[in-house]
């Protein structure tokens, strides 16, 4: 350990200081795991998740998740001196030379601080079942992560009960999938699923299924959303394939300048499921009256 290190390191309170265990290389099995799942993008086969980052690491705590163990570059004393007194004294704190963390986590800003977290799993009942408490979302083919986390953090924002994954969506594990929903992924009831096979399940529980459209559709405006529901959204530039289209109940259209093409999926499923909200809101306080 450098005199530098130990420093950073004393000048951690005593009870604190402590907890920290100086880690030189790069193959400590932890660090190795934490490694491989930033590199895969998604959980490790025990269902743990790789994040980084001051905000996403408190939200995780806040969220209630379990940790595995929480790492520290030994420039990010200050954070570490923050984050130890929310984490139970039995989970692992490392510390890592400041070259050794950059190398391991994938941002081109690192805060100094990473976790491998574990992540709540649920069935696919168990989420259908989440639609008595909000309109469900089913994403098809989303594969920006900015644009999936962005969809997380609307869903949660504008209460859908659940969220399913289809096939070729990015994980919402995938870290910087995490970072864009800002700690959402950690609360939303996920699932994966093959849609084409969930959507004779939505129909027999009596769920409409609404998809949303650049180009064609019922105007958002005029569009009547009552009942249980999954919103649709669709791929970047393809959209919501032709045969699960094919077996929607209604097809939305978001009004907007003609020049514009499309709109960012991300923003589209955000706009869909405020006006979901909003009708949502509309329609309890007039009952209330």
């Amino acid at each position: 350990m450098t005199e530098t290190t130990k420093k950073k390191i004393s000048q951690v309170g005593g009870a604190l200081q402590a907890r920290l265990r100086r880690v030189e290389g790069r193959h400590n099995s932890l660090v190795k795991e934490l490694r491989r799942a930033f590199h895969i993008g998604d959980l490790t086969e025990d269902g743990y998740c790789a994040i980084e980052g001051l905000r996403i690491v408190e939200e995780a705590i806040r969220s209630g998740l379990r940790f595995r163990a929480v790492f520290f570059s030994e420039s990010a004393m200050a954070r570490a001196e923050r984050l130890l007194p929310q984490i139970a004294a039995h989970v692992e704190t490392l510390v890592l030379p400041h070259k050794s963390f950059s190398e391991v986590v994938p941002s081109e800003t690192p805060q100094g601080v990473a976790a491998l977290v574990k992540c709540k799993e649920f069935t696919r009942q168990a989420v259908l079942e989440r639609v008595q408490a909000g309109p469900l979302l089913a994403v098809a083919g989303i594969q920006d992560p900015g644009n999936m986390g962005t969809i997380l953090r609307s869903a949660e924002a504008f209460g859908a009960g659940g969220v399913l994954l289809g096939e070729g969506t990015v994980s919402p594990f995938n870290s910087k999938v995490v970072r864009a929903s800002a700690g959402s992924v950690f609360r939303l009831p996920l699932v994966r699923v093959k849609l084409a096979e969930v959507m004779p399940q939505l129909r027999q529980l009596g769920i409409r299924m609404v998809a949303t459209s650049s180009h064609k559709g019922t105007p958002l405006d005029e569009t009547e959303f009552s009942g249980p529901m999954a919103v649709f959204v669709g791929n970047e530039g393809a959209g919501l394939p032709r045969d699960l289209m094919a077996e929607m109940d209604e097809v939305v259209g978001i009004p907007h300048a003609p020049q514009v093409e499309s709109l960012n999926a991300g923003v589209a499923a955000s706009i869909v499921l405020y006006e979901v909200a909003r009708k949502s809101r509309i329609a309890t306080e007039a009952r209330s009256h």
